[in-house]
């Protein structure tokens, strides 16, 4: 397989969305088998590089490569790639009419021809390897914010996908709810062989299961390496971005679109 040492490669990645450009000049590498932290401020265009992961957004130049292929643009090439891709989203994204069984049982029921039993032992599974399999007959409502997305983690799961992609899994949690997310996001790497990539602004909570560190800023990337790498570098945007800072190289208000222009 090409590029077998990456399961995500992006060169001369461009994105732009309508005419307003988000990202440039992206230059990606994520190693297999590692956690990936993609860091940067709200609104910096860490999810839009995820849509480009996963085929929502088309690049205006540049590739994109995931699992050792080029991202599809025809929709059948694009959903073979997709179930090989786990995509924990910000709101959970649960069926509230479901219970929890129901909702991790969905994707093996939509893309499987598994037999009902099975997929009902493989929901077990999934359940109990987020330490909620007691809660299985529970409807998202009765769920607390940790327990739902853990749900979210079983479902996305529930296909075994080699990549797992966390688009700010911390969102809305208590401190101990968040331990307990990146706990289980670095154990489930480990045991089940994946490749992890989260995307956060929580850069306390995540650099210690993290094996590289990229943070994003004024449409760029401006720093690509190691959590220690990182807490030692002496770039301006870097050390806004880690101190929290108010002032500095990154603005805090949106650019006039009309000055760019």
């Amino acid at each position: 397989m090409p590029n077998a040492s990456a399961a995500v490669r992006v060169t001369g990645l461009r994105l732009d969305r309508g005419s307003r450009t988000i990202l440039h000049d992206i230059e990606l590498s994520v190693p297999r088998g590692s956690v990936t932290a993609i860091l940067g401020p709200s609104g910096c265009g860490k999810s839009t590089l995820l849509s480009a992961l996963t085929g929502e957004l088309e690049p205006a130049a540049g590739t994109v490569e995931v699992l050792g292929q080029p991202v599809p643009q025809r929709k059948r090439e694009l959903l073979e790639l997709r179930k090989s891709i786990g995509v924990l989203l910000q709101g959970n994204g649960l069926l509230t009419d479901l219970t929890a069984a129901e909702n991790v049982a969905l994707p093996l029921r939509t893309h499987t021809n598994l037999p009902k039993e099975v997929i009902r032992h493989l929901v077990e599974m999934k359940l109990h390897a987020v330490g909620l399999r007691a809660a299985a007959d529970l409807y998202p409502r009765e769920l607390s914010g940790g327990m739902a997305r853990r749900v979210a983690l079983a479902r996305a799961l529930a296909l075994d996908p080699p990549l797992m992609i966390y688009d700010e899994p911390l969102t809305g949690l208590d401190p101990i709810a968040s331990g307990v997310i990146m706990s289980l996001i670095s154990r489930l790497n480990d045991s089940l062989g994946l490749t992890s990539i989260i995307v956060t602004h929580h850069v306390h909570e995540t650099l210690p299961i993290a094996d590289r560190a990229v943070v994003i800023a004024n449409g760029s990337i401006v720093f690509d390496g190691t959590p220690s790498e990182l807490e030692t570098s002496s770039d301006p945007l870097v050390k806004q971005f880690l101190k929290g800072e108010p002032d500095g190289p990154i603005p805090f208000d949106a650019p006039d679109r009309s000055e760019a222009a």
